[in-house]
């Protein structure tokens, strides 16, 4: 890339904007995302309300594009008025194995009006809730459950029982597959469309490198999935089936090396930044696996997917994982990551002014803006401004960071406090 003059720090778009901070070089302002990953966006009913503040009441209905988390897509007219710089590239399908297309009116439980697709398709639960079914098909059983007045969805669980003697590796690859050439020019086509049509710059979603992603295990997108598919079975096995687990990665990484080469050829340069994983290796209070193990069963893959994408293209790769993951910030970095999301600041260990010391150099920072457990759902618009404030001036220091919440605003998030951090956001980046 070349170097930032001063001429184009003062007239940067957000295209350059986002380029200069990936690359760690200070932009003419700080960089905003809200809504171009699904784990950097907001719920349904928090885009709702947030747009009808900003822009006015009117028929509008917000389309729910991520089904399973029930995330709310920012369009235009709220993008320009939030000043948001980058977009989102993603696949045709959602969690549910159905498309995002054919799209019908909806309602939330607390009424909120969307939009959903043609094949989101839900029953009444036993609560009051309601059951989603995989394709859209009600007529099998339901792989997840939306409880009565909930704003998302949570995976059913659907484990059969395992004969420890017959486990075969085979049947948690069945989903697996290199990338269609219908879906790569589903991917190219976005991408094209974005980078002549706009100066945003583009987060492209990988499909198939999330290795252990525990949202994904239970598949809610398969009808009758077969191996290892329950959370606490799943956890277990990375220790009482480690060769298994091995075996599910090796597979899955000769996949997803092919899926990237096919994508490389075809979007090339149009976008700047991939997400590739979304395994969580943190809880509040600590790491679900040792960095020993991660060492052994994770960077291998993570490392070889990272290689091919930095062999191939100029592609920035995003990795998210919550929770108190500094013990394993070192290995990402070996393992060729470039960004890092969500960080979870009220985690342990996870203190934002000791990560950019310590890290600012070779990652940057996606997230960590303002603390979506209690701060801004239940802090006053006067702490969601101040902590908003902090968390800018510690993580934006010299470039590097991309401003965006702790992982996705919920729907019923109150808008007071999401209007309080883009002020507080407003009059950071002046």
């Amino acid at each position: 890339m070349r170097a930032v003059g001063i001429r184009d720090i003062k007239n940067m778009t957000s295209r350059e904007r986002l380029t200069a901070t990936l690359n760690h070089q200070s932009p003419d302002r700080l960089c905003v995302d809200f809504g171009a990953g699904f784990q950097t966006g907001m719920g349904a009913g928090a885009v709702h309300r947030l747009r009808q503040a900003l822009l006015g009441p009117d028929h509008y209905r917000v389309k729910v594009i991520e089904p399973y988390q029930m995330l709310g897509e920012i369009d235009e007219d709220l993008r320009q008025a939030l000043g948001l710089d980058v977009v989102g590239v993603h696949g045709p399908g959602t969690m549910f194995g159905f498309k995002s297309e054919g799209w019908k009116p909806f309602a939330m439980f607390d009424g909120t009006p969307v939009a959903v697709p043609g094949k989101f398709n839900v029953t009444a639960a036993d609560d009051g809730g309601w059951w989603m079914h995989p394709e859209g098909d009600t007529s099998v059983p339901p792989s997840a459950w939306m409880p009565k007045g909930a704003f998302f969805f949570d995976a059913l669980p659907r484990q059969q029982p395992l004969d420890e003697a017959k486990l075969d590796p085979a049947d948690n690859c069945e989903e697996m597959a290199v990338v269609s050439d219908d879906e790569v020019q589903h991917f190219a086509r976005l991408a094209r469309d974005y980078h002549d049509r706009t100066a945003y710059g583009i987060y492209m979603t990988l499909p198939g490198t999330a290795f252990g992603d525990i949202a994904l295990v239970p598949a809610p997108w398969m009808k009758n999935p077969r191996g290892i598919r329950g959370v606490p079975e799943w956890y277990m096995a990375t220790v009482t089936h480690r060769d298994y687990v091995t075996e599910v990665f090796a597979v899955q990484c000769e996949y997803a090396l092919k899926t990237i080469a096919k994508l490389a050829a075809a979007v090339g340069d149009l976008v700047q930044v991939v997400f590739v994983s979304g395994t969580d290796f943190g809880t509040q209070n600590g790491q679900f696996c040792s960095v020993q193990t991660y060492r052994k069963l994770y960077k291998p893959f993570h490392k070889a997917v990272n290689d091919q994408i930095h062999r191939l293209t100029k592609w920035k790769t995003f990795i998210h994982t919550c929770g108190a993951v500094r013990p394993f910030i070192p290995e990402f970095i070996e393992a060729g990551f470039d960004v890092l999301n969500p960080v979870q600041c009220s985690a342990t260990g996870m203190n934002p002014r000791e990560l950019k010391g310590e890290f600012g150099k070779d990652l940057v920072f996606w997230g960590g803006g303002v603390d979506t457990q209690r701060t801004l759902p239940f802090g006053t618009p006067d702490e969601v401004y101040r902590e908003v404030r902090e968390r800018i001036e510690i993580l934006g220091e010299g470039g590097g960071y991309v401003f965006n919440s702790i992982h996705n605003v919920q729907s019923n998030v109150p808008t007071a406090n999401i209007l309080a951090m883009f002020r507080a956001l407003k009059d950071g980046i002046k």
